[in-house]
């Protein structure tokens, strides 16, 4: 017996493009003035008050006042306060489980199995929304919209229809107010993050600021339904070149800032092995596919599926669907290199091609302040997982790690490396639960090894020598300058030299000590000198049948002299017990 499918409504946004950059319905909610430039509140533009946030901070307050949070979280009740919290901090906790170096494992694990499942919205209100979308009536649109909803989530809602032309089809309908909502908690968090970053100096904290950075950038793609629409589109160009592979046909002029309309997809969910193998087919085929292709995606064309859940892959016909392609991930060329040359590093137990391929991510400006401990840290890494073989390589356990020792060394690692941790730890559990005969690891390894012919080698390391010389030739280029400039100020006597001599404070020191005492020595005999003097000129007053000056000066330099010799004795005595 087959079983309906559609895209899920609590998708993530894409990684890729901005949702600036797709044109189609978009407002204009910004202006530039003569004077004062450009105007972009993020309050107006989202229609927060003081009241509105004061409210939702009380409604926080409660939920985790309800969940006795300041005495303690356990990793469930964490994630029991983050689903009663709302969405937004559904999707806070999705992307703290890819953060271990913020939140102990176990929480992480805890926290991967949100999901922003919610009560349905009523059925007027999907029509309110589609009339308001497409200035129209629904049924101008639709001959027949099911009125019981496929799923329904805490952004949008999915329901099956069937267009005037006769296609089948699934309408994703937002939730009216969602986006509002969602800004009003992000304002907050920000809020937050700032004054914590102000009194506790932590990593962690800056941490914290960059996962409430990274969820607005998720939120603002993710609430324009157009991304996905792009999306869908985009992955059926991709899929087109495998006959197992597929995924929903979008209706663009059908599809909105608020609604998305895609074939519907009738077939089996890989959650039910059970009716895959009665229909007559074989998991183990299933599952290699599938992580060949997901391979394909990630370091081949950089584009990849980000959520593969099993809820989120149909098997229709006999072709793998993955559907809900709200929320994808994106590799440039330079990344998908560095990946896969620091798998390979790992395998050879290689610590230095290691740290050369952290340091490309983090570009030409990557400079850690203690390489020594860069090295070491890596060399823990490498014994972890290099001393197993390639097959058995845990890519997921691996990039976090990786990820977690970067941020400790202040190199900044693209958040699409996070993404694909993330997307892998789903796949991989997908598959132990569903298809454990597969090796997700090893059909990965495999493809990287043979994605390439001899004659693409070829090309690509004449293509590296030729990047590498150009490079080194600059760099030639660049010090001949630089030489030119110094030996121009040479001949002008405006040449400096800044030495660092290492291990030398102390004979600087001993020296410096030196000087100082023969300085006081000069001007102890200066005294005496002057004193005396002053005693044979029989200048007035006279004290003790010394004139008073000439005794002051006798005072002063048996004083210093005393002091010196003390001075000398005690340092002495200090350099012996060394």
């Amino acid at each position: 017996m087959a079983q309906s499918a559609h895209a899920r409504p609590d998708a993530d946004s894409s990684n890729g493009e901005p949702a600036s950059s797709y044109a189609w319905n978009q407002p204009d909610t910004e202006t530039i003035g003569l004077f004062g430039g450009r105007r972009d509140d993020f309050s107006s533009r989202y229609h927060l008050t003081r009241r509105g946030k004061v409210k939702r901070l009380a409604q926080i307050s409660r939920i985790v006042n309800q969940f006795d949070a300041l005495k303690g979280l356990t990793p469930v009740k964490m994630r029991l306060m983050f689903e009663a919290l709302g969405p937004t901090f559904v999707k806070v906790g999705q992307i703290l489980s890819m953060r271990s170096e913020i939140l102990p494992q176990s929480f992480c694990d805890e926290l991967a199995k949100l999901r922003a499942d919610a009560d349905p919205m009523p059925y007027a209100t999907v029509l309110d929304v589609l009339a308001e979308e497409y200035g129209r009536p629904a049924d101008e649109v639709f001959v027949h919209i099911d009125p019981k909803p496929l799923g329904s989530a805490s952004l949008a809602q999915v329901h099956r229809a069937t267009l005037k032309t006769g296609e089948d089809v699934a309408v994703k309908v937002q939730r009216p107010g969602v986006r509002e909502t969602m800004a009003q908690d992000v304002s907050i968090m920000r809020s937050i993050a700032k004054v914590a970053t102000k009194v506790i100096r932590t990593s962690q904290i800056v941490d914290l600021k960059g996962v409430v950075e990274e969820l607005w950038d998720t939120f603002e793609s993710e609430t324009d339904f157009l991304v996905e629409a792009r999306n869908l589109a985009e992955f059926k160009r991709f899929a087109a070149r495998f006959k197992y592979m597929d995924c929903p046909k979008p209706y663009p002029d059908l599809c909105t800032e608020h609604v998305v309309v895609m074939e519907y997809v009738d077939g089996i969910s890989l959650s039910h092995p059970g009716r895959l193998v009665a229909d007559g087919y074989d998991l183990k085929e299933i599952g290699t596919k599938l992580v060949d292709n997901y391979a394909t995606q990630i370091l081949d064309d950089g584009f990849f599926h980000a959520d593969p859940h099993p809820g989120n892959i149909i098997i229709r016909g006999g072709q793998i669907v993955l559907i809900d392609l709200g929320m994808t991930g994106r590799l440039d060329a330079k990344t998908r290199s560095v990946m896969k040359d620091m798998i390979f590093a790992v395998a050879k137990q290689d610590s230095p091609a290691l740290a050369d391929g952290l340091l490309r991510f983090a570009g030409t400006e990557a400079n850690p302040a203690d390489y020594p401990s860069l090295l070491a840290d890596l060399d823990a890494i490498v014994k972890e997982y290099g001393t197993v073989d390639l097959a058995d390589l845990d890519i997921a356990a691996f990039l976090t790690a990786l990820t977690s020792l970067a941020q400790r060394h202040g190199i900044e690692v693209p958040s699409t490396v996070t993404t694909v941790g993330r997307a892998l730890v789903t796949l991989e559990g997908l598959l132990d639960e569903f298809i454990p005969d597969v090796n997700m690891i090893e059909i990965i390894s495999q493809h990287i090894a043979t994605s390439k012919t001899a004659d693409q080698m070829v090309k690509d390391e004449l293509k590296s020598l030729g990047l590498e010389g150009h490079e080194a030739l600059h760099s030639a280029l660049d010090a001949m300058s630089e030489l030119r400039v110094a030996a121009r100020m040479l001949t002008r006597g405006q040449l400096r030299t800044n030495i660092e001599l290492v291990g030398s404070e102390e004979p600087f020191q001993m020296l410096s000590d030196m000087v100082n005492r023969l300085a006081m020595a000069l001007i102890v005999v200066g005294l005496f000198v002057g004193s005396s003097i002053v005693y044979y000129a029989g200048m007035k007053p006279i004290i003790f049948g010394i004139p008073i000056v000439g005794f002051m000066g006798y005072v002063v330099a048996f004083a210093l002299g005393c002091w010196i010799v003390l001075d000398i004795y005690l340092k002495g005595r200090k350099t012996k017990k060394r």
